[in-house]
Order: C-alpha cells, then sequence, then structure tokens
C-alpha cells in the first residue's frame, strides 16, 4: 500500500475512533476543516510513526506544519530513505 493511501487509511480510522465526520479528503482542504482536534492529529502522527517508521516533524530542523491534506501527505512521501 502507498504511503498516501496508508496515510488516508489511519486518518479514517481515527475519525471513525474520535468519532469525527471526516468531509472528502482532497489534497487541497486544509486540515483545519478535517475536524480533528489536536489530540488526534497527535495519534496521526504517531501511529503513522509506527507504521511508517518516520515522522518528518522531527526530522528537520525546520519542519513546519503543514497546511493541507496534500502537503501532509508529501511531508511523509518526500522523507529521505
Amino acid at each position: 500500500m502507498s504511503v498516501r493511501l496508508r496515510i488516508i487509511a489511519a486518518m479514517k480510522q481515527i475519525a471513525e475512533e474520535q468519532k469525527v465526520k471526516l468531509p472528502p479528503l482532497a489534497d487541497d482542504l486544509t486540515l483545519n476543516e478535517i475536524g480533528f482536534d489536536s489530540l488526534a492529529f497527535a495519534i496521526l502522527v504517531a501511529r503513522l510513526e509506527d507504521d511508517l517508521g518516520v515522522d518528518p516533524f522531527t526530522l528537520a530542523e525546520d519542519a513546519v506544519f503543514p497546511h493541507t491534506v496534500g502537503d501532509f501527505i508529501r511531508a511523509y512521501e518526500n522523507v529521505p530513505a
């Protein structure tokens, strides 16, 4: 499964667990529009670190949290091997 699909699956699973009604996930959807609170995002990043073995937001000294779903996915897709 691709990184993109794994991230989307994780978002859907967390939304279900947190009882958040997700809008259709599109690259230009802002992360604020997803409806996750800070706990849900923390769970998402922790699960993705377990699943993918990386947290791109702690790797780079100048890491900035992404603004859109597409930015979030690209942060994981663009981590150097």
